[in-house]
């Protein structure tokens, strides 16, 4: 039997939804980089024939690769694999030590450090925004001279919207830059930093903010201006599988929604598959997952926002089996171990049903904060009350923040530190699931406040939810 090393950092899906679909195809070992969950193993370790896990510091930079590479050989793996996005470069580096399928390092490091992919796409001709490189606060000033804003600054090496901030002008510099390690610190805390480099918190980038426009490719409102591709590079042959819509985010950019199917016109998604392509193939990637954002914009041609060598986090493949029928998580181990994989012929523009993640934060769907701090308690929501008829939604386990834990305040800067958990929503179809996020997201609070209300009065709350 095959033998898969699986290895664990924060981000991407819950473990309970990968490790079912990598122990289908092989003997699952787990090496984990960063602490486990504390809930929850009950619906994953049994998957696993072992496990093993670093000191309570955890390991990074070299030390990082070489503990994967001690513990592949150790089980004897012939694949190693990861959906983390902050393992992405780790595990990379040790799949060529040793000799196995993977996104390969070089190819990695450009789809992990955000100036290096700018780059690589800019020598290619793939459509981006206006980008600089940032060092220091004198850097900053420079480049709101040489770019047209407002721009974003954000980390290189970042994920999950942590520290992006908008500077309109030059006189937001010195406070942006001020707000830069604070954001950083937050994402560090809950364990969203990149494990193989270093030096990852001091490398910057700002970039133009594109203007972006639904007009001439949607055709229904709700729809935010940019989409992602999910696919997979197949020994160096990109195949996209489908693209996520997405809900317009919260200011300054906090995902708060991707929505499947993507009811753009198939000549337009026709558009973005190739544009995707463009840029999945700059990079050179090997054998991996990736997961490419693009903005629209008027003029039919979409600019490329990043690209990673990884799946789309929080049930973006868990959305994909439902709406596609595709397993892309088994699809990908069955490629790092050398199986054949049949892929479409062309990425899917229609499936059967509809589905979405959808983020709670603690603010509406246009961005107002929350005026209560109700305490965290999602499954005693009247869900029924909120959702459309035949709709579900279930509470994502994994993100969950603890059970009745008073709701802190919104943070603009603080991306993912923000998450009070994830949903998994479906409808009969995307009309009704854009309706149903939307509700979600404004009902939410309300929601809670009475389920607050229903427990202290002593009443009973019947779960919406499945």
């Amino acid at each position: 039997m095959n033998k898969i090393l699986y290895v664990y950092a924060k981000g991407g899906a819950p473990l309970d939804h990968i490790l079912p679909r990598v122990a289908g195809c092989g003997e699952l070992h787990m090496l984990a980089l960063m602490p486990l969950p504390d809930t929850g193993a009950e619906r994953w370790r049994p998957y696993c024939a072992s496990i093993a896990e670093t000191h309570a510091g955890g390991v990074r930079g070299e030390a990082a690769v070489d503990e994967i590479v001690r513990r592949a050989k150790a089980v004897g793996a012939d694949a190693v694999m990861t959906l983390s996005e902050f393992a992405v470069l780790a595990v990379a580096h040790a799949a060529d030590l040793l000799g196995l399928a993977g996104a390969g390092a070089t190819a990695a490091e450009k789809a992990r450090d955000k100036r290096l992919m700018r780059e690589s796409w800019a020598a290619a001709g793939v459509p981006i925004p206006g980008f600089r490189r940032v060092s220091t606060e004198a850097d900053l000033r420079a480049a709101l001279t040489e770019l047209t804003p407002p721009v974003l600054l954000k980390p290189a090496w970042g994920a999950g919207s942590i520290a992006q901030l908008v500077l309109h002008s030059p006189d937001d510099v010195s406070s942006a830059w001020a707000q830069v390690a604070p954001a950083l610190d937050k994402g560090n805390q809950v364990g969203m930093s990149e494990l193989y480099e270093t030096e990852a918190d001091r490398h910057l980038l700002v970039e133009e903010i594109v203007t972006g426009s639904v007009d001439g490719w949607y055709d229904v409102p709700g729809y935010a201006d940019y989409v992602s591709v999910e696919g997979i590079v197949a020994d160096g042959v990109y195949h996209p599988l489908c693209i996520a819509a997405r809900l317009p985010p919260i200011p300054p950019f906090n995902e708060v929604a991707s929505l499947m199917p993507c009811v753009l016109p198939e000549p337009l998604q026709r558009v973005v598959e190739e544009v995707s392509r463009q840029a999945v193939d700059a990079l050179g990637l090997g054998t991996c997952g990736t997961h490419t954002e693009l903005k629209l914009r008027a003029g039919g041609v979409p600019a490329v926002i990043e690209t990673g060598a990884r799946f789309g986090g929080v049930m973006i493949t868990k959305q994909i089996e439902e709406v596609f029928g595709l397993d892309p998580i088994a699809m990908l181990t069955r490629q790092l171990l050398g199986e054949r994989v049949v892929y479409p012929e062309r990425m899917l523009v229609e499936g059967h049903g509809a589905a979405a993640s959808v983020v709670a934060v603690p603010a509406d769907s246009a961005g107002n904060p929350w005026r209560s701090t109700p305490p965290w308690q999602p499954r005693a929501v009247d869900w029924p009350a909120i959702l459309s008829p035949g709709s579900a939604i279930e509470a994502v386990a994994a993100f969950d923040r603890p059970i009745g834990e008073a709701i802190p305040a919104y943070d603009p800067a603080a991306g993912v530190a923000n998450w009070l958990g994830v949903f998994m929503l479906t409808a009969a179809d995307a009309g009704t699931l854009l309706r149903d996020c939307n509700a979600v997201l404004d009902g939410l609070e309300d929601g809670l406040n009475r389920a607050s209300e229903r427990r202290v009065s002593g009443r009973t709350a019947s779960p919406g939810g499945r």
